[in-house]
């Protein structure tokens, strides 16, 4: 049996420009982290030659091309695996709609679950080019490659998407106490709002060209982020949050709703300085920037609201749990 940690992510700057359809006309960046939420995955194998999948449903199949949850299919396929297991996914989140990047995280926890079954090591940058590959190509996902990046190398991170198609990886190095100064401003509220993301991704995409102008903008942001960090002006950061939501709305009308408007406006009217819907808009997570000193009063404020307590994770996907045969 093995199983599998992978972590969510939150995403602070650049979001969009992860595309190719930016990337390959000047590259894109963006800079986010790891969260200590999870998703797990459980490999172990069966007495018979069947494969069984179970997720919020179950698949039980004889052969890998019968099965419909097409991130274990296409994992299944890549890391040549044949039968004769049994496969299945758990998340500390709500399982579609999260905006944490939990589909990338998924295939990212799959890949390296399959290859740990096989006793084949990994690179994070292999898993990720894979994810990459499985979601992008071949499922022809329109989506980017921050969230099978940042599953896979964990920790707070600046990725430079370069036009030929590789990524650049530098961690964001603070001192314990930035890191912890950080990390204690920032909130996520769950809207109970769900969406598919690819409806809203797709509209994305397809207005790239036409709204490259804000997307220069988002680009410009990470490094203004990552100065912010590295310095210690952490209060800067709300604000641009705040900017880079607005630039993000021009892409789709689908981004926010007038119930989103709504919160985020009554958040900062009690504290905090700044946010965004996390990953493709439309509901999911709420993510804040609030000073501590603020923070009970937005949880009042906000008190319909599920909060997701977390902390910033240093770790990329990892096996915790391997007993092989």
């Amino acid at each position: 049996m093995i199983i599998t940690q992978t972590p969510l992510r939150i995403s602070f700057a650049g979001g969009g420009t992860d595309f190719a359809g930016y990337y390959e006309k000047g590259g894109g960046a963006v800079i986010s982290s790891a969260i200590d939420k999870y998703i797990y995955v459980v490999i172990k194998e069966r007495f018979d030659q069947k494969i069984r999948v179970g997720y919020t449903r179950t698949e039980m199949v004889d052969r890998i091309e019968q099965i419909e949850h097409e991130l274990v299919r296409e994992c299944l396929k890549l890391t040549g695996m044949t039968g004769g297991v049994e496969i299945a996914t758990m998340a500390d989140i709500p399982s579609e709609g999260s905006g944490l990047g939990s589909s990338s995280t998924v295939t990212v926890g799959l890949l390296h679950a399959m290859y740990a079954y096989q006793g084949i090591l990994v690179t994070a940058e292999t898993l990720a080019q894979q994810a990459c590959h499985i979601e992008i190509e071949v499922l022809g996902k329109p989506i980017g490659k921050q969230d099978q990046y940042i599953a896979a190398y964990g920790s707070l991170r600046r990725f430079d998407f370069q036009a030929d198609g590789s990524v650049g990886s530098e961690a964001v190095v603070l001192s314990e106490e930035k890191r912890r100064r950080f990390g204690e401003s920032l909130m996520l509220f769950y809207t109970g709002i769900t969406r598919q993301a690819d409806v809203i991704l797709s509209e994305q995409k397809a207005n790239i060209e036409e709204k490259r102008h804000s997307l220069d903008r988002i680009k410009g942001q990470v490094a203004e982020v990552e100065a912010c960090l590295l310095s210690g002006s952490m209060n800067k950061i709300g604000r641009l949050l705040q900017a880079g939501w607005g630039w993000k709305k021009e892409m789709t009308g689908r981004i926010s709703t007038p119930e989103i408007d709504a919160l985020y406006e009554r958040a900062l009217d009690a504290g905090a300085t700044g946010g965004k819907i996390a990953g493709a808009g439309g509901g999911g997570f709420l993510l804040l920037y609030c000073p501590p000193s603020h923070q009970e009063a937005v949880r009042e404020a906000l008190s319909e609201m599920t909060e997701l307590p977390f902390c910033l994770e240093r770790d990329g996907t990892k096996v915790i749990f391997n007993a092989r045969r």
